[in-house]
């Protein structure tokens, strides 16, 4: 998790000013959650434009729904809900998921995504390469995951969202987001200890 997580209570008092006609108060809940639906568009979709567009849905279809909001989880958690299931319908076509997980760009922000978080410590030449092959490896991997078990993996490796959010995207319970997130990092382990790549 970031240290720019929204206070939900703050997020409930904008909501209750926008329920009532606010524009401006709901303005202010899109600035707060902007970058929390993004990432969670982007660990879906795998495409900055793709992820961009999801964003502009979801926060059309929170507008038209803001009545209908009663306070059950956080609005950050309701939010993130309505961008998976906008994030999802985009992502309908498996061959086209298969090739944007694949191609994984970076965030706009310049942040590298979960697939290439691997640790350097200012390499040689024959390390730097060693470490592009891991990637690639890894990217190849990760996309052949189990869409569960990758989904999981992608949201949590964005370190924006916590398991309780995670699991109200995907309509889960937090145990079974736990034990994903660890399955497919045991998955991955087992399939570069294969290629070598030990950490024993």
């Amino acid at each position: 998790m970031t240290g720019t997580e929204p206070e939900p209570q703050i997020d409930l008092e904008l909501v209750r000013l926008a329920q009532v006609g606010d524009d401006a108060a709901f303005g202010e809940l899109v600035e707060r959650n902007r970058r929390a639906v993004y990432r969670a568009a982007y660990a879906a979709l795998g495409s900055a434009a793709d992820a961009d567009d999801v964003v502009q849905d979801a926060f059309v279809a929170a507008y038209r729904r803001l009545r209908s909001f009663r306070g059950d989880s956080s609005f950050r958690t309701w939010l993130l809900s309505i961008a998976w299931r906008k994030a999802m319908d985009r992502r309908r076509s498996v061959t086209r998921w298969m090739r944007l997980t694949v191609t994984h760009d970076r965030f706009e922000d310049g942040a590298t995504d979960v697939v290439e978080r691997v640790p350097a410590l200012e390499p040689s030449t024959d390390e730097r390469l060693e470490s592009a092959e891991l990637q690639r490896h890894l990217r190849t991997m990760i996309a052949t995951l189990p869409r569960k078990l990758r989904d999981v993996l992608l949201l949590a490796g964005s370190g924006e969202h916590s398991y309780e959010e995670i699991g109200g995207m995907l309509s889960i319970p937090v145990g079974t987001v736990k034990w994903r997130a660890s399955e497919a990092r045991r998955v991955l382990r087992k399939k570069l200890t294969a290629l070598g790549y030990g950490h024993d």
